[in-house]
Order: C-alpha cells, then structure tokens, then sequence
C-alpha cells in the first residue's frame, strides 16, 4: 500500500476538528512547481504524522519559506491541493534569558558568586543581575531585555560556562505572582508538620483498652552493677589549650584569591629572585608637586600626585637597562621594545594589576588621569580583563598602607617588580650638615638569572636620581 493511500485513509477517518491537512501530489507540470520539505501534518487532536510531502505553488507566486507554525495555503482551480495550518500560540516572545557573558579568551569558566536581583524585582535593558567571579576579574551579567525576572535558573556558588542561562526575564511581567517570586521556605515545613499532627491524633484516638489490658508479668532479673568508669586522665600542664572548633569558620576561597594564590607561588616556584633597596629623598618632587598642584588641577583636571614622578623614573630606568624590561622563553631571552608599566592595586575582593599601556609615550597628566581610571575600575569591580592583560613590568605601592620595607614578588611572565612605601622623614647629612629630610625607601626584586646585581642596581639608582632631580627629566640627562 502506497504512502499516499495511508494518509487519505488517516485523513478520512478523523473528526471535523482536524486542524491541519495535506492532500496532493509530487509534480513538476501544468503550470505550477513543487519543493520537497519535511513537515509534521497535525491530524486531529495529538496525532503527528511526518512524512514527505509537496508544497505547491504557482508559477510567479514565491512558495512560503515561514515555519509550518504560520498559516500558509496554496490552491489551484484545477488542482486539488489545499494547506492549511494554524499557528502555535504558546511561543509569543515574552521570556527572555539571561546568559553568561563572553569573559575572555583566557577564562572558560566562571563562579556564580551573588545575584544582584530576585525573582519579581524589575529590572531595565543591560542593567547587572548577577556577578561571576573569574580567576583574573568579576564580570556583570547584564539583562538582555527590560522586564522582570521570573525565575533564576542557576545557584551561587556554581561554576558557570559562558551562554549558560542564569535567570528568566518576562518582557510583560505577567505570570510573575508573589507566591512564585518570593517562595516561604514554611510552607513545605507547615505540610511536612501536618502528617505528623495527623499522627498524633491517630495515636490519641486509639482505643485506651489496648493501654488498659494487663500485661503478663515478665520475669525480671535484678539489676546489674555497672562497673564504676576510670577517671579521664587529667591533661598536663605543659599540654597547649586549643581553642574550641565552635569557634572557627572555614570560608571556601574566592576564585581571584585562589589564582593569586597560585601565581605568586609558581613565580616562588619559577624564578631565582633576588631584591636590592636604595633610599630616595622626597624633598625636590614632593616641592614641585606643592609648588604646581593648583595650576596642573586647573588645566588637566586631575590631581598631581606622587605616583606619576616614579612611573616616569621607571620609564627611563627602563630605557637605559632594557634586560630588566625582558623575559626568559624557554632557552631564548625575549626583548620587549615597548613599555607597558603594571600598577597593583589592593581591593575588597583581591589583588588586581591593572596595565598602563605605552607609558613611554605619556606625560604626568596623562599617567595620572589613567591611573585614577583603572583604580576606579578596580575598587567597584568594573576593570576589564584586557585592562589587566599583558604588562612588562610592575610596580607596587605598599606606602599607602604604611609599609617601611618589604620585598615584592614578580608577577610573572615578568622580570622585575620596584617596590614603593612609606615617607618618613629621618635625618639626613646634607653638605656636611644633619637636617630632617622625608625619605622613603625603595626595593627592586628581580629574576636572578635574567638580570645581573649590576644591572639591577643602575637601574634603581636611575629612578633614584630622577625622583629625586626631576629636572633630568627634560634635559634627558
């Protein structure tokens, strides 16, 4: 029996309600062309027969390319071909999902670290719903559409790929309703607590004559002595009190601290590190800075600081000992002929260095604008990861915190970290005489087997003599 036959057997057997119907033939002749598809024909209530079939058109008239769901018919006076359809009506567009971003050509993967909204809050097109923590950075997940949210999909504290949907968001806001938007976690403990209420009067309406019946008397034996239990040993004075377990808390890492954690370790690990100090006096940067603060806010808008001085130090230590701005590969010393100064800075959440691309090519007010923008980023979370990638040397400013010393540890795949602290003022020798002078000390950690002691301290004795003689500066001296 031909397929043909089957389907006006099924077709002539099904009630009037049939929704949807296909008769005709394959052809190519009498004026009218055939496109062979894949449908699904809807016959009466449920039943789906898929099968090949021909849609038909005229000559001149473009055959439908809509989805089956969208009504489409086609007829001929002499052909007995005739479709119809009826378009579904549970897809109308109202739900919209929320999706982890794209967060980098380095970064697969990603923690669910909190939801900035819940279910039935509003929310507008690209505001921030939710936050992922990454091993470089935290990344907003921005809503797609304004609307409300219906449900959220995922957990905190989960591991999250980007395109994995988060959160439902109804463009309308209906189908929202309070019980679904904020779920009573006492409800399921009311219903849970109602068998057991049941039981409790299932057991008080026993009858009381199974209580009241005397039981045979069982033979008892006299109780048995326990043997008295030794004393616990008593604990030795020497023997240290431990505090309680009650009293500690383990917290999991966030995945930022977890990838510093192993950066710094790897570069313990990697590097053969070794750190040289010289003192720098404050006195001549710290007067042009009072001297000029007024006029440089009044035309860059931006506030002189301290940091800009040292980055341009750092520049042209850099130029005049480029090893210190190279990196080992492998069995090969890679040169870098540009400058791309790393600047570490501490927030809530972590460590983040953020790069000052091309700083060879600024002058302080653009170094100071530019670093008021990444520490910006960085302290609300909002830095990107190319803003962090790359960088060739770093610098670290442990004096906002009010460190004396320390020694920095490379942030690899660099060769070198200069280490900032503290100003104090201590007294000096100055031609021959004893004066009160503000003086701070600075650290250079190196890679050891890259860069020679020789090299290392020309050039922190470089940034010494520009930081303390800004003057250098123009005359390139």
């Amino acid at each position: 029996m031909s397929m043909w036959s089957i389907l006006r057997r099924k077709l002539a057997t099904q009630p009037s309600s049939t929704s949807a119907f296909v008769f005709g033939r394959s052809t190519s002749t009498r004026g009218y062309s055939t496109t062979k598809v894949k449908e699904a024909l809807l016959l009466g209530r449920g039943s789906k027969i898929v099968g090949n079939v021909g849609r038909n058109g005229f000559l001149g008239c473009p055959v439908s390319s809509k989805p089956v769901r969208e009504a489409v018919s086609f007829f001929q006076r002499d052909s007995p071909i005739y479709v119809q359809n009826r378009s579904f009506s549970s897809d109308n567009g109202d739900l919209v999902d929320a999706v982890v971003p794209f967060m980098g050509e380095s970064i697969t993967d990603g923690t669910l670290a909190t939801f900035l909204k819940k279910p039935g809050d509003r929310v507008e097109i690209d505001e921030p719903i939710a936050q992922i923590e990454t091993d470089k950075v935290t990344i907003d997940v921005a809503s797609p559409e304004a609307g409300v949210i219906q449900e959220l999909v995922a957990k905190e504290g989960e591991t999250v790929e980007p395109g994995t949907k988060i959160a439902v968001i109804s463009k309308s806001g209906e189908g929202v309703s309070e019980s679904h938007v904020a779920p009573s976690e006492d409800v399921p403990s009311q219903a849970a607590s109602k068998p057991s209420a049941g039981k409790k009067k299932e057991d008080k309406e026993k009858p009381k004559e199974e209580t009241s019946l005397p039981k045979p008397k069982a033979e008892t034996s006299p109780p048995k002595r326990k043997a008295p239990s030794p004393p616990p040993p008593k604990a030795l004075a020497t023997e240290p009190q431990l505090p309680p377990k009650e009293r500690e808390r383990r917290v999991p890492m966030t995945r930022l601290r977890k990838r510093v954690a192993t950066r710094l370790k790897d570069s313990q690990n990697t590097f053969a590190m070794l750190t040289t100090f010289n003192e720098v006096d404050m006195t001549n940067l710290m007067k042009l800075r009072s001297e000029y603060k007024d006029a440089f806010v009044e035309k860059h808008g931006v506030k002189l600081g301290l940091m800009s001085g040292f980055i341009k130090g750092a520049v042209s230590g850099l130029q005049n000992q480029p090893i210190v701005n190279a990196v080992i590969d492998g069995d090969d010393i890679i040169y870098r002929d540009y400058i791309d100064i790393s600047i570490a800075v501490g927030t809530p959440k972590g460590l983040v260095v953020p790069v000052l691309r091309n700083a060879d090519k600024m002058n302080f007010a653009e170094i100071e604008k530019a670093i008021n923008t990444l520490a910006k980023k960085a302290n609300d979370g909002s830095i990107s990861i190319d803003e962090m990638a790359g960088g060739s040397f770093t610098i670290s400013n442990g004096g906002v915190y009010g460190s004396l010393l320390s020694t920095p540890i490379i942030n690899p795949p660099q060769s070198a970290i200069l280490g900032m602290h503290s100003i104090v003022n201590r007294p000096m020798v100055v031609g021959g005489e004893i004066v009160s002078r503000p003086m701070m000390y600075i650290a250079l950690t190196y890679d050891h087997r890259l860069i020679d002691g020789r090299e290392a301290v020309f050039f922190l004795r470089r940034i010494k003599d520009v930081v303390e003689d800004p003057r250098r500066l123009l005359l390139d001296i």
